[in-house]
């Protein structure tokens, strides 16, 4: 089960990076986002998975689940929520003031 997710993982990484080396601004915070969601699958997977296992130690239970994978997957997610908010937030204001999403023309290079 952890290599499937592995794989998922890479693969999410993988389209992440390259959405981040696009043109548009949108395809540039959709990567983001993609990159985030990679980076908590490989987080989730170090863990360990395993299904059925309390994830609080109480007195005879030897076999658990840890839970700070959880724990760090969760504030990833709010900040990596607050993230993609700013940066849609300037994606929409540098188009609206520009009139393009292009990153090409916003650095100066049209001729190219």
């Amino acid at each position: 089960m952890e290599i499937i997710i592995s794989i998922l993982a890479g693969i999410l990484i993988a389209t992440g990076v390259y959405n981040l080396l696009q043109k548009q601004l949108l395809r540039i915070v959709i990567g983001t986002g993609l990159l985030s969601h990679g980076a908590h699958l490989f987080i989730l997977t170090m863990g360990k998975l395993k299904r059925g296992q309390p994830p609080v130690l109480e007195d005879n239970i030897t076999n658990y689940t840890d839970p700070l994978p959880q724990a760090l997957i969760l504030t990833s997610i709010v900040i990596s929520f607050g993230v993609t908010s700013l940066i849609l937030v300037l994606a929409y204001r540098t188009a609206n003031e520009n009139k393009t999403d292009n990153m090409e023309q916003l650095r100066g290079n049209e001729n190219e």
